[in-house]
């Protein structure tokens, strides 16, 4: 049963790469970089860490009806290198696996890391709970959310058990301890 339900999260990631699920086009990366000068303290990484990968997501937020109130239950992204190319799924854990080379991250947000964006998910810092394999995402400490666009849950009361998903676009960034 698990594996079929790891085919239908795979198969709704690759709609979203593939530009369904909301989805319209590729993440715009130089619409999206961030300068470390502009991370505010809240989100930033621990000294003693350095960036490994920095990937651009276009996706989306699904949020489930809980007693009248929209929960997050779930993201389904796609992550894009700096020319475009889609390189990594972003999904429920929160985490993060490679479709170059299989490597995954599983992190958890890091208590009070975050910075409040209007009209958006809030910015995250992210702090390892585990790493698979050896390539882009292997001993990644921590992963923060930049840049976020869309997102927010709807206002307002709901159904319950009710479904809905908000387009998002992030700016995810990978960091390892200096060795």
């Amino acid at each position: 049963m698990k594996r079929a339900g790891l085919v239908l999260v795979s198969t709704a990631l690759l709609g979203v790469a593939l530009g369904g699920a909301g989805s319209t086009a590729a993440p715009t990366p130089a619409a999206m970089d961030v300068s470390d000068a502009r991370v505010a303290p809240a989100v930033q990484v621990p000294s003693g860490n350095k960036l490994v990968a920095k990937f651009y997501a276009k996706g989306v937020q699904t949020y489930i009806c809980t007693a009248g109130a929209w929960k997050l239950l779930e993201p389904a992204a796609t992550l894009a290198d700096r020319l475009g190319r889609a390189v990594a799924l972003h999904s429920r854990g929160p985490i993060w696996v490679s479709t170059v080379d299989g490597s995954a991250v599983e992190a958890a947000p890091v208590d009070g890391a975050r910075n409040e964006i209007p009209g958006a998910v809030p910015e995250l810092l992210l702090k390892s709970k585990s790493t698979r394999g050896k390539g882009v995402f292997a001993g990644v400490s921590y992963v923060q959310r930049l840049a976020t666009k869309g997102g927010v849950a709807p206002a307002g009361g709901c159904q319950e058990s009710d479904q809905t998903s908000v387009n998002y676009e992030a700016l995810y960034t990978f960091s390892a301890p200096v060795r």
